[in-house]
């Protein structure tokens, strides 16, 4: 088997992606691989999105998505758009459906370039987020840092998108607290498990919010898609928004916005942004090792 595949260095609204073709082959992106591509400026990345082969019956890959510490992921709605550019490049298609360790997510992409992933049910119960403590409403758990009488951050909303995802609502600047330091202590606090990833929520109007997120598995990043649909979802379930929400990532190099609706029909998730193609490459799997290849400002094709 030989030792290089191709990938592809993406972005989606600033959240760093690396496309990884492991198609026809049966091993996969190692932790060992992801640590070395994230120590390099070059290829440093939030998620690895690699494809694979097809496992069930009516999908058109298996993606298996690592974050930039080794750790296994179980959605990414920003990587999940960058794979969908790349296969449409390629292909010529418009619609495609994957399959995750979260479940089965459909895409497509329209003609103004925009892609719209189906992000399926969010998930409400404690044990299913899963929490570590049982809460008969997660739309308010007792949770803060700070102060007891004088807290910085308190009292999140909990869900899942098939990762757990605690919202924290703030009412100035989510870039005038500091993440940095907050983060790591709520992502691996004992209440989470699978620890999780803290999203930082102002919201502007009853359809518009700006967030800005510790990514779990990742930690600061541009940009997260699950936590912007998380942070939607919980608006909306608290009474703050309505079920269509324009999602300021604040911490994106370009403030780009995604739009998400938490639909009444049958409850799933639909995110719709976009997807950038920054250049590609060959790696080794195994290794990490890499090597750079084209031109800026190509197709998105693998």
């Amino acid at each position: 088997m030989a030792d290089f595949v191709a990938f592809a260095r993406m972005n989606g609204l600033g959240n760093k992606i690396l496309v990884v073709d492991m198609r026809g082959r049966t091993d996969r992106v190692t932790s060992e691989a992801a640590v070395a591509l994230t120590a390099n400026a070059e290829t440093a990345f939030d998620q690895i999105m690699a494809i694979h082969d097809p496992k069930a019956d009516g999908t058109d890959a298996f993606i298996d998505i690592l974050n930039c510490d080794g750790s296994k992921a179980q959605a990414c709605g920003n990587g999940t758009r960058c794979v969908v550019q790349a296969l449409a490049a390629e292909t010529g298609r418009k619609a495609f459906a994957f399959q995750t360790v979260a479940g089965i997510l459909n895409a497509v992409e329209h003609e103004d370039g925009t892609i719209s992933v189906d992000m399926g049910k969010p998930v409400f119960e404690w044990d299913r987020i899963p929490l570590s403590e049982e809460f008969f409403d997660t739309r308010r758990i007792e949770l803060q840092i700070g102060p007891i009488d004088d807290p910085v951050l308190h009292s999140p909303s909990a869900m899942s998108m098939g990762n757990p995802h605690a919202i924290f609502w703030v009412d100035r600047d989510v870039m005038s607290f500091d993440l940095a330091r907050f983060g790591p202590l709520l992502e691996n606090h004992p209440i989470f498990p699978e620890r999780a990833n803290i999203t930082l929520a102002e919201v502007t109007s009853r359809s518009s919010m700006t967030t800005r997120t510790w990514e779990r598995g990742a930690g600061l990043t541009l940009a997260c898609g699950s936590a912007a649909c998380a942070a939607a979802v919980s608006g909306a379930r608290t009474g703050r928004t309505g079920r269509k929400v324009a999602v300021t990532v604040a911490s994106s190099p370009n403030r780009g916005t995604l739009d998400i609706e938490w639909r009444e029909s049958d409850d799933h998730v639909i995110m719709t942004g976009p997807a950038e193609w920054e250049w590609s490459g060959t790696v080794d799997p195994a290794t990490g090792t890499w090597r750079r290849d084209g031109a800026e400002g190509g197709a998105a094709a693998l």
